[in-house]
């Protein structure tokens, strides 16, 4: 069960909280979540019964009792009270979905596999401001987590595409890509990107 990308996500989690798991599969952060006994509770919420089906079987395999299962379609049946969602795994579309389909907490931590520009550029017009981004890199792919919280903050067009992480072996695997695009398409605009990218890198 052990996952670096996951164990990121915890890590950022803050004490004494109440977090809300949304798509939690086989209930695998909030298992991390409970063995590190910084949570006050843990929500563990699925749009599939048969992935709660896993995630109970796993909950009692580690012997984890503080971790309660609820069936919901993004947030609209989640009657507890928390204060950090944590939503991994999924596309950036779906993730906004999700957001718009209930309360939002003070502390959001999100994974997305795709699109991070646009998931950027959305949780900033909703008032939520980048508080850290941590790249990891496991199986053979990279995974940028990014933990916000409720306030306001300017966003330049690059820390928008790119992030506010300060990983050079991240930015030296997005020039490699934006070199590729470029010799592809020929296109200018990319150009600028990874001039930018290779300033990043230094």
């Amino acid at each position: 069960m052990k996952s670096l990308r996951l164990e990121a996500v915890a890590s950022l989690v803050k004490k004494n909280c109440n977090v809300l798991d949304v798509g939690t599969d086989h209930a695998y952060l909030p298992i991390i979540l409970s063995k590190t006994g910084k949570c006050q509770s843990i929500i563990a919420s699925d749009v599939s019964n048969n992935a709660l089906s896993y995630g109970e079987a796993n909950l009692k395999k580690y012997h984890i009792t503080n971790v309660k299962l609820v069936l919901s379609d993004g947030l609209k049946n989640i009657k507890d009270k928390y204060d950090t969602l944590t939503i991994c795994g999924m596309g950036t579309y779906t993730i906004i979905d999700i957001l718009k389909s209930g309360y939002l907490p003070k502390n959001i931590i999100i994974s997305s596999n795709n699109d991070l520009y646009t998931l950027r550029c959305y949780l900033n017009s909703i008032n939520y401001k980048i508080m850290k981004e941590i790249i990891i890199y496991e199986n053979e792919k990279y995974y940028d987590i990014i933990s916000y919280e409720k306030g306001q903050e300017k966003l330049s067009y690059y820390q928008k595409l790119y992030g506010k992480s300060n990983d050079k072996k991240y930015f030296k695997y997005l020039l490699h890509k934006e070199t590729y695009i470029f010799k592809k398409s020929k296109n200018f605009k990319t150009l600028k990107n990874i001039i930018y990218l290779f300033l990043k890198t230094i």
